[in-house]
């Protein structure tokens, strides 16, 4: 979707021809004596509209307008959050029509506008996303372009354009968590890295079984060995700064599709289990809006990929593995994967000598049960880092919520077998399943988001949220106005692999969310 910028007064707009124009009205009423404010007024009085968040009035072939369809939409206290409940409403309810350009006009909200305009572009673009990857007859969206009106588009440029490079990141995070696993593979989501590659400023490297054994990752190698699928490990890096900048490396968890492996989980929602990788599909979405946005920093992506499937070759409870980083783990539950391939993705991001490392994954259906769809859990060694983080979250729309770390949640990973168990009890699953993690991040500021319960909606509104890509973005961008370390020397690139295996064929009310 085209998205515009224009600078448009309460009067202009009115004869800007477009198949929709929609007005956010916020409670207090508009005094001015243009058409819109005089239709506004009168509905007011007459009791037929309210500016309640999401609260609509349509009208069709006003005198006077030059739009054919007139929506009036409740913007609330104008803040960018009721903004996003407004524009989501609006163009929700234009959904079914032969709408194909679109005005959203913020005329008649007081103030910055800088917050409401970034949120106004975000959801229009997730209510006009469809998925249509495997449907035989696609049908795409009608809507095809949305001109943001504002009294001054230069003020507001700035937000306007990173809120679009954001939205075509969340697309594309959207887009690959929604594809089914056998449209999915490692290969495939290392294919997608390659396309990225295309983009400026951004270049991939893909390392395959025989360089990932040479590099000594045994826990990641170990969860892949169950699957006919090939791993891959994907390495991606922004340059938007100087070569010697320490970069922040985020490292997103690529499990295509995890049926729990010889710890199977049941029946009910393991189709979900296709979203095991959005941690994955949020750095892709990440490195989109950075190619888009262009910030002077250097940023490292870090993808561990494979699946987790139970043949006889596969990993089983009391399987003792040897991680990168050295430390032996005792395998007591397989459906606790996640973490074995981001242990030695987190060892391996210490060459960069990161300034930051952030992990993203679908880690645990505890802290679905803690946060449920709201909050991302965030978990991390370093204060500034997690307000950042936080900050972050809070700034794009995309929270997240600071979960503890203290030392006695690792009590339960003691092992009598290996330097350490891959689970503890059920107790504070999401907290000692991120205590697994600081164990091999102790060389640099790291930061852990469990998104298992934000990265994909169930039921009838089944997709992936692309989150959270904005969260990242918006914190990648502050890194790029704080002076970072410099690095003695660029690592070394491994080299490519091989060509994969051809993929196979792809052969409710229990939660199937990662362990």
């Amino acid at each position: 979707m085209d998205f515009e910028l224009k600078t448009l007064s309460r009067a202009r707009v009115a004869a800007e021809k477009c198949d929709a124009l929609v007005v956010l009205v916020p409670e207090q009423s508009p005094t001015e004596a243009d058409l819109i404010s005089a239709l506004i007024g009168h509905a007011l009085k007459q009791g037929d509209f309210e500016p309640k968040p999401g609260r609509l009035l349509q009208a069709y072939r006003t005198p006077g307008l030059a739009t054919s369809r007139l929506v009036l939409v409740g913007a609330g206290d104008g803040s960018a959050k009721q903004v996003r409940s407004a524009v989501t409403a609006a163009l929700g309810a234009l959904k079914g029509s032969n709408v194909r350009r679109v005005i959203v006009s913020l005329g008649w909200l007081a103030g910055d506008v800088n917050g409401p305009a970034s949120a106004a572009v975000l959801a229009a673009a997730d209510a006009v996303y469809t998925y249509q990857f495997t449907k035989s007859k696609p049908v795409p969206a009608k809507l095809q372009a949305v001109l943001l009106a504002v009294p001054d588009a230069q003020a507001v440029r700035a937000s306007f354009d990173k809120s679009v490079g954001v939205a075509r990141g969340v697309a594309l995070a959207k887009e690959w968590g929604n594809r089914p696993a056998n449209h999915a593979t490692p290969t495939l989501l290392a294919g997608a890295a390659k396309e990225l590659a295309k983009l400026r400023g951004i270049s991939v490297q893909v390392l395959g079984p025989k360089e990932v054994a040479k590099l000594g990752m045994g826990s990641f190698m170990a969860v892949a060995q169950g699957s006919e699928e090939q791993l891959r490990f994907i390495v991606l890096s922004y340059k938007g700064a100087a070569r010697g900048q320490a970069p922040v490396v985020l490292v997103g968890k690529g499990i295509t599709f995890d049926t729990g492996g010889i710890s199977i989980k049941p029946a009910g929602e393991m189709d979900e289990m296709k979203f095991d990788m959005c941690g994955a599909a949020s750095v892709l979405g990440t490195f989109r809006a950075l190619a888009e946005l262009q910030p002077a920093l250097n940023v490292v992506g870090l993808i561990p990929s494979c699946e987790n499937m139970p043949d006889g070759r596969a990993l089983k409870p009391s399987d003792v593995v040897t991680s990168m980083s050295g430390q032996t783990i005792e395998v007591l539950n397989t459906d606790a994967e996640g973490r074995l391939i981001l242990c030695d993705a987190l060892t391996y991001a210490e060459r960069f000598k990161p300034r930051a490392v952030v992990d993203i994954a679908t880690l645990t259906g505890a802290c679905v049960i803690a946060l449920g769809a709201v909050r991302s859990g965030l978990f991390s060694s370093d204060e500034g880092l997690a307000q950042a983080l936080s900050a972050a979250g809070d700034a794009a729309m995309d929270p997240c919520w600071r979960m503890p770390l203290d030392e006695d949640y690792a009590e339960g990973l003691k092992s009598n077998f290996a330097d350490v168990a891959n689970i503890a009890g059920r107790a504070a699953g999401s907290v000692t399943a991120a205590k697994f993690l600081q164990r091999f991040a102790g060389q640099y500021p790291w930061a852990h988001l469990d998104i298992a319960g934000t990265a994909w909606k169930s039921g009838a509104a089944k997709g992936a949220t692309g989150r959270p890509v904005g969260l990242l973005v918006e914190y990648l961008l502050g890194q790029a106005q704080t002076p970072a370390p410099l690095v003695s020397a660029a690592p070394k690139a491994e080299k490519a692999p091989k060509a994969a295996k051809k993929a196979p064929s792809a052969p409710r009310k229990r939660v199937t969310r990662p362990a």
